[in-house]
């Protein structure tokens, strides 16, 4: 039987909308959209290269916990609000990508709280062990 997990990072968002940060389903990790809330007490940088570290951070803690690095990253999505608020993160997301580079798309569209500048989602594939 294929194991299927969630895993949560501790945002209230997850118990107020009703989804998972993360869900392990076999090989497959899918991560939600994720901003840059710390969520340790849920506050955002109003700086845009701030909340893509941020961002970036939680998805790690996220993949750590599913046995998988941003090596086994397969596929990321960007949404911004603001498409000139991309460039200035690139330096931030060439360090945690630049090796594996896993497709990605670039969508610009609003984001639910207008704190937010940025979310990222990501798929990895684990490797067996």
């Amino acid at each position: 039987m294929t194991e299927r997990r969630t895993i949560s990072s501790g945002s209230t968002f997850e118990d107020q909308i009703g989804y998972a940060r993360a869900v392990i389903d076999g090989d497959r990790v899918h991560v939600a959209g994720t901003t840059g809330f710390d969520y340790t007490d849920m506050t955002i940088s109003d700086d845009v290269v701030e909340q893509t570290e941020q961002c970036l951070r939680n998805i790690e803690a996220v993949l750590t916990e599913a046995r998988c690095t941003f090596a086994d990253v397969v596929r990321v999505r960007y949404f911004l609000p603001d498409r000139d608020d991309f460039p200035p993160c690139w330096p931030v997301l060439r360090r945690y990508f630049g090796e594996t580079r896993p497709a990605g798309t670039i969508l610009i569209c609003d984001l639910i709280d207008p704190r937010m500048k940025i979310e990222i989602e990501v798929e990895a594939l684990r490797t067996p062990n």
